[in-house]
């Protein structure tokens, strides 16, 4: 059995397993785009996008694509806003796992490497693993193969500086009890609404949604070149269509799949065959990487999802410690690993209905944006009505949520801190809750239409009942209309042209 470890617990900036990770990572750069085991290869697999692999010199022009055959089969299938998002990916670091132990072991090092997780929510652990923000290495200057130049961080003004700003991101959806949730402006669940295979889907699940785009969005930041393009150009790990070609990507990616299985412990997957069977199983695209010698290995979320019968686990199952629950904001104690109630079904057959809706689009800007939004007085009434009584026996609890809808733009290193205003009653002051952040990865191509994709953009949805409810028994709220402000972690930029279409509060519930 292989056992992933932290990789801020290793030993040392240059401990073996990331000497002999930079080694294979440089033994892999220079081999031919279209090899199917060549780091570029493997980074095309998660997504590609010409212009940006050409401007950043990943990709010469003229410089020969994989074969038809191979970029069909095993190019652009990244699954993003579709519950296939985890299996896929877990399936996507298995593979490139066992790329880098047989490169590893080519090279003359131990047989047993394994993939280190970055989990930048423990105390002291958010900064960019520091072997990776170093131009140097132990084996030559100024050349280290972990070090990427368009790693531009969360802060504009300081280019390279890479971290994870706590109140950015939280592990609220370790709490979330279902996997599969509801496409129409519920709840998208743990794993993501149902789809079959999904390059770039409209709503993520939400640990897709929270960590996972932020994480993104917050390491790669973004840059103007004005002589290249009006716009913000994302840094490697900001855009799906080039994160692969970062090194750190992979170990970002492992955190994820250790949260999943953190969050298996008392929650199952799908049991549906379309999920367990995947997307072949219904006459679509099948997950399928190469194997070290290049053969395809085929694989199914069922398989994924049988973590016990895997070859690999993780040192540690601990979402994070205390101190970083607290400022991260996670709603409920998670030590160890997570103590909660079990999963009782699904909830993607609720009802969902519009308290209030916004009447205009948003432009987001500079330091972000802020907007009104009325309720409907009967929907108000309902929803407290329900708040008040509780759910009834074995039913699910009310949930009062916020969706930002339809949000397009070119910016997708953007992360958004979401508040909810609620105005005071006579003289008594408005009061401001967080409730949550957005992260715009993806957001670009989810604007331009392609690939029979309508270019409606991202829409995103956060729990805002804790807050909702705080404020809907309290005699000095007005809720006649709440206010929604975003704020921007790093300034958005006016060319990059981000708005949000609606936003809209709804309940979830019987």
């Amino acid at each position: 059995m292989f056992i992933r470890h932290n990789v801020w617990e290793l030993g040392g900036d240059w401990a073996d397993p990331i000497l002999w990770y930079a080694r294979a990572v440089a033994a892999l750069k220079p081999k031919a785009l279209n090899d199917r085991t060549s780091w570029r290869f493997w980074a095309g697999m998660h997504g590609y996008h010409q212009g940006l692999w050409e401007f950043h010199g990943y990709k010469a022009s003229g410089e020969q694509l994989p074969a038809k055959t191979d970029f069909d089969r095993f190019w652009l299938q990244c699954q993003h806003g579709s519950w296939y998002f985890l299996p896929w990916h877990r399936g996507y670091l298995i593979g490139f796992e066992k790329l880098i132990r047989s490169t590893v072991k080519a090279l003359g090092g131990p047989d047993d490497w394994t993939l280190p997780y970055w989990n930048y929510f423990k105390s002291g652990q958010n900064g960019l693993p520091r072997a990776f923000a170093a131009r140097d290495w132990p084996d030559g200057t100024g050349n280290n193969p972990l070090f990427v130049e368009q790693r531009w961080g969360p802060d504009p003004r300081q280019p390279g500086n890479v971290f994870i700003p706590l109140e950015a991101v939280n592990l609220d959806a370790m709490t979330v009890s279902d996997f599969t949730g509801v496409a129409s402006g519920g709840d998208p669940g743990f794993g993501g609404v149902d789809t079959g295979f999904e390059h770039s889907g409209g709503t993520h699940g939400d640990l897709e949604g929270q960590p996972h785009d932020q994480v993104h969005g917050l390491v790669g930041g973004e840059m103007m070149f004005p002589a290249a393009s009006p716009r913000p150009l994302p840094g490697l790990m900001s855009a799906p269509q080039t994160a692969g070609l970062d090194p750190i990507f992979w170990l970002h990616h492992a955190n994820i799949d250790r949260l999943w299985q953190a969050w298996n412990s008392n929650h199952p997957d799908p049991a549906e065959a379309r999920w367990k069977d995947g997307p072949a199983s219904i006459g679509q695209h099948a997950f399928v990487v190469p194997l070290p010698d290049g053969s395809p290995w085929q694989f199914t979320p069922g398989q994924m999802s049988d973590f016990a019968n895997l070859d690999y686990t993780y040192s540690d199952f601990s979402p994070a410690d205390a101190l970083i629950e607290a400022v991260a904001g996670v709603t409920t104690a998670l030590p160890g690993v997570i103590a909660m109630p079990q999963s009782k079904g699904t909830s993607r057959d609720a009802t969902v209905e519009v308290i209030g809706a916004s009447e205009h689009s948003l432009v987001v800007a500079g330091k972000g944006a802020e907007a009104s939004v009325p309720l409907d007085p009967t929907m108000r009434a309902k929803v407290a009505g329900k708040l008040t009584a509780g759910p009834a026996p074995g039913a699910k609890a009310e949930k009062v949520l916020l969706n930002l809808e339809n949000v397009r733009g070119y910016s997708d290193a953007t992360v958004l801190q979401v508040y909810v205003q609620f105005p005071g009653k006579g003289s008594a002051p408005s009061v401001e809750r967080q409730v949550g952040s957005i992260g715009l990865f993806g957001i670009t191509k989810a604007t331009e239409p392609d690939d029979g994709h309508a270019g409606n953009g991202l829409s995103y949805v956060l729990n805002i009942t804790k807050a909702y409810s705080e404020f809907a028994g309290s005699g000095d709220a007005d809720l006649a209309k709440i206010g929604i402000r975003l704020q921007a972690v790093a300034p958005v930029q006016q060319s990059a042209d981000v708005r949000v279409g609606r936003i809209s509060i709804v309940r979830q519930g019987e």
